[in-house]
């Protein structure tokens, strides 16, 4: 499953990341009245709370009476057929359906196999889960889509990463396994920590992080990755670093700085980040993988016109997360 657009913009493996409180607002002391400024931010924030959470409703209720139209429309058309015509229809349509059913495996198994080339050969990426100690439940809760979404997406790519859970315990590990078809996800699922798991490598072991002072050129096929899943950096600002220094292991940043300024801080998502890495592997292109991945909202005055309008997709980007869902969900397919 893939999440939804708010708890895609949750979590930042690479930056500070902002708390649902988007309008980034100090609580108001009892004797300390919000300012002006502060009154309109959050005036803008619940307004636009209150509109998420009617189109949530909208669609809610259109995903339950869809169903019911889409049989109405077909009973109908039957009824307006012969008895040989709607025995042709009704047989065409199983045809039709057993046709996709035997695509949907080939793409199963295919998918499968190029999974299985990268836990041997593919380019090592670690979803770092010791800090589920810090997140509330809800927290716990988005990270667990996104993860969701990271794997659907490397599922998709003709040359995966070799993905790791690291730190796979506890309440994470008790979401994670509460989801329909875990258990056949072709990734690595390890409860020790990472620095355990890669005792043996730590030389090669890289922590992205915004505040590092080293950028990402290239991803060495050789080095091994770690993402920080972590919902509301706000609370925790420079957590990542401070782990990767007490633990004597490299640190780096993404060059996203050298293709676009972002509308604010560099806020960007687990699976974001995840699925930046998996586009670069790609095409060996940050300014594409940045363009590709980081929606149009948050990216300020790009003067690049070829990218323009790429990200008017957002708008049908719950469609899209709706299918990634059905790829994790339903990974009895996987």
């Amino acid at each position: 499953m893939q999440p939804t657009e708010e708890e895609r913009d949750q979590t930042d493996p690479t930056a500070a990341v902002s708390h649902p409180n988007a309008a980034g607002l100090p609580p108001p002391g009892p004797s300390q009245p919000l300012s002006k400024n502060a009154q309109k931010k959050l005036l803008k924030q619940q307004k636009f709370e209150a509109k998420k959470a009617e189109k949530k409703a909208a669609e809610k209720l259109h995903k339950k009476l869809e169903p019911e139209r889409k049989r109405k429309e077909w009973d109908e058309k039957l009824a307006s057929l012969s008895e040989e015509e709607r025995s042709k229809l009704i047989e065409s349509r199983r045809g039709m359906r057993k046709e996709r059913m035997e695509k949907r495996s080939k793409e199963r198994e295919m998918k499968n196999e190029r999974l299985a080339r990268a836990n041997e050969s593919g380019q090592n990426v670690v979803i770092d889960l010791e800090f589920a100690d810090l997140m509330a439940a809800n927290e716990i809760h988005s990270l667990v889509q996104q993860i969701m979404y990271c794997y659907a997406v490397n599922g998709r790519c003709a040359a995966p990463a070799h993905l790791w859970l690291a730190g796979n315990q506890g309440e994470m590990e008790s979401q994670l396994q509460r989801l329909p078809g875990f258990d056949k996800w072709i990734i690595e699922k390890d409860k020790r920590p990472y620095i355990e798991t890669f005792q043996d490598r730590t030389e090669h072991l890289v922590y992205l992080t915004a505040d590092s002072e080293t950028i990402v050129d290239e991803l060495d096929p050789k080095k091994i990755y770690i993402v920080g899943g972590l919902v509301d950096r706000n609370r925790w600002k420079g957590i990542t670093m401070k782990k990767a220094e007490e633990q004597m292991i490299q640190t780096a940043k993404l060059p996203i700085g050298n293709f676009l300024k972002m509308s604010s801080s560099q806020v960007l998502t687990v699976n974001q980040v995840i699925e930046i890495l998996l586009k670069f592997l790609e095409t060996r292109d940050w300014k594409s993988s940045f363009f590709d991945v980081i929606p149009q909202r948050k990216r300020f005055g790009t003067d690049s016109e070829k990218y323009e309008g790429e990200t008017e997709g957002e708008e049908n980007e719950k469609h899209e997360n709706n299918d990634i869902k059905k790829q994790c969900i339903g990974t009895k397919e996987v």
